[in-house]
């Protein structure tokens, strides 16, 4: 059995119970763990006992805005690093709630010149999250009657959403649809949570409010990035699968074929999936379109009837805790790998 302690935010700036809740998903065997937020508690522990030791730095967007002029806390940083370093503790850069593509983003602070790995979001961390919020509440989905064709949500109006955007509102695919364009198109007030002011509130994207789902057919998911190089999956694919309902993805190249990969299924027996394969973001855009209109073009409630097992397999699948948990193990294998490698360059980020 090997013993882990992971100090899971030096600064204790960031999500640190939501962190501590993510190893406590992970299932590897012969692996034990202790994790403590607080840096001031490793008096504690006898942490000469333990066979790795983990230290976790929060970097965000809101530590640049909060602390990013910050000379007192930069300097703390610096000197709880050293301290760390010198009781053989190594380091991660804790950025789930991101992806690589995001992190290019120069408002991300605290810049880490220690030797260290990016833990971003990827697959594993939205799914968890997801998992946690959702698992024991009860929802009213019905898809009987839909009298609208897509929802078609979209909060910051990146670049490669504005270009899909676009397309579809210039083919009139978007007529007799629920689409937002934040700020300049917002939901309905009728498909709005009750609680909420303003689509979308920060921090409760997460959320899910039946009757957007159940008034529309599809949904066109329009994810955080569209490159070829990381596939990253935030809410925004789990919400319709809680939903139970039909969707295609404006995403990462093959974001479709990763997701079959780590247990889901799609729906390539009824729609045109093909765009998942083009590789060029412009291409995949015209491919999307193409299904789009078919879909537009479809007998909704056959695709319904079709679809019915897929759709229940990834409910179900999204909240099984065993499917969930090899994922975290995959994760925390890379910690593992990155801490056992007895990398000494320092990687600047």
């Amino acid at each position: 059995m090997e013993s882990n302690f992971i100090l899971t935010d030096v600064m204790k700036t960031g999500d640190h119970l939501q962190v501590e809740n993510f190893f406590n998903h992970c299932t590897l065997k012969d692996q034990k763990f202790t994790t403590d937020e607080e840096y001031y508690s490793l008096q504690n522990y006898d942490l000469d006992s333990y066979d790795r030791r983990i230290a976790l730095i929060d970097v965000s967007h809101k530590n640049y805005y909060a602390l990013g002029n910050s000379g007192l806390f930069a300097n703390e940083l610096e000197n709880r690093l050293k301290l760390l370093h010198s009781q053989g503790f190594k380091f991660i850069q804790s950025s789930p709630w991101e992806s690589h593509e995001n992190l290019l983003d120069k408002n991300f602070f605290p810049r880490i010149e220690v030797p260290h790995m990016k833990w971003t979001g990827d697959v594993s961390w939205f799914w968890f999250y997801m998992y946690n919020k959702h698992k024991d509440n009860l929802y009213s989905f019905n898809h009987e009657t839909k009298p609208f064709d897509f929802l078609y949500l979209n909060k910051r109006m990146r670049d490669h959403r504005i270009k899909l955007f676009k397309q579809l509102e210039n083919t009139n695919l978007l007529e007799n649809s629920i689409v937002t364009n934040w700020p300049n198109k917002k939901l309905p007030p009728e498909y709005e949570l009750p609680w909420a002011q303003d689509y979308p509130m920060y921090g409760r994207d997460q959320d899910i409010y039946e009757k957007p789902y159940n008034d529309t057919k599809f949904s066109i998911i329009s994810e955080t990035n569209d490159n070829a190089t990381n596939i990253f999956m935030t809410e925004k694919i789990w919400k319709p699968i809680i939903a139970q309902q039909l969707f295609v993805v404006h995403g990462n190249h093959l974001y479709l074929q990763k997701l079959r990969e780590i247990g889901f299924k799609t729906f390539a027996n009824i729609i045109d999936e093909s765009y998942d394969i083009e590789m060029d973001a412009d291409k995949r855009i015209e491919k999307l379109v193409n299904t789009i209109r078919k879909l537009k073009e479809s007998n909704w409630q056959d695709l319904y009837l079709q679809s019915q097992a897929t759709r229940k397999h990834n409910f179900d699948t999204l909240f099984n805790s065993e499917k969930l948990s090899e994922q975290v193990n995959k994760t925390i294998n890379l910690f593992f790998e990155f801490v056992d490698s007895g990398q000494v360059t320092p990687t600047k980020s």
